[in-house]
């Protein structure tokens, strides 16, 4: 589908359940926030074409979490282009070895119980879910810090999902990009509504619970998750809503 501009100068690709997004400044430089599926390759080119833009305007590339669907396209973007990858250093093992992560729940049983779950699964596995390189070199992502890359996010650290996971907070933008530390489609089971992502693909439920309120104290309004439509009626209220649905 062709970017989407969520907020200001933040434009949204979606493809196969998985949301890259463009953030631009007013230099015309770009950052990405999280790069997909290797399928997104193409539409991410198309997009930066279509918002004026080309490769040579790609300054940075900010990762929210290292798991394989937000990373497809990380080790292309640094090969082509050169440009640098951050992330939490306690996701680099993650994003070295894209397969390797903890997870609570024996994934083999979701797509028996949730048959809408298993749709989005095999949506993403023909979008290259099974064959992304892992990525080195990255630049550490520092909780609280305000980022030297187009859009200056804040770091709002947010783990569970993760043991790294970072959202990213554009305060002059009232927006929060929550990767899956908040999303509005869990791709395991299907369900649609802010929550966490379900233990197939989560570290620590509980500790992703409990990182609800560092995505809550920022009071963004625009809410734009890794997986899912925009949440726009601010950041307490999807988190209410995630605290109510609980872990799958």
């Amino acid at each position: 589908m062709p970017p989407i501009e969520v907020a200001a100068n933040v434009h949204r690709i979606e493809h196969a359940y998985v949301n890259v997004y463009l953030v631009s400044d007013d230099d015309g430089r770009v950052l990405i926030v999280d790069t997909g599926l290797p399928g997104a390759w193409p539409h991410i080119g198309r997009a930066l074409r279509e918002l004026g833009r080309t490769p040579d305007d790609v300054a940075a590339v900010v990762l929210t979490h290292a798991h394989f669907d937000h990373t497809g396209n990380a080790a292309r973007l640094v090969d082509r282009l050169g440009v640098p990858v951050w992330l939490h250093p306690d996701d680099a093992r993650i994003a070295a070895h894209p397969y390797r992560y903890a997870h609570e729940n024996v994934r083999a049983l979701y797509p028996v119980r949730y048959p809408a779950g298993a749709r989005i699964l095999a949506a993403m596995m023909r979008a290259g879910a099974w064959k992304v390189p892992g990525v080195h070199g990255l630049k550490p992502v520092v909780p609280d810090a305000v980022l030297p890359v187009p859009g200056s996010p804040r770091v709002v650290f947010s783990p569970g999902h993760t043991d790294g996971h970072c959202a990213l907070h554009l305060p002059d933008r009232d927006v929060l990009i929550t990767g899956d530390a908040l999303v509005t489609l869990d791709p395991y089971t299907g369900v649609r509504g802010p929550q966490i992502v379900a233990g197939a693909a989560t570290a620590d439920s509980a500790e992703a619970l409990r990182s609800l309120d560092a995505l809550a104290s920022t009071g963004a309004r625009t809410v734009l998750p890794g997986h899912g439509d925009p949440w726009l009626h601010g950041i307490g209220a999807a988190v209410e809503k995630a605290r109510e649905t609980g872990a799958h």
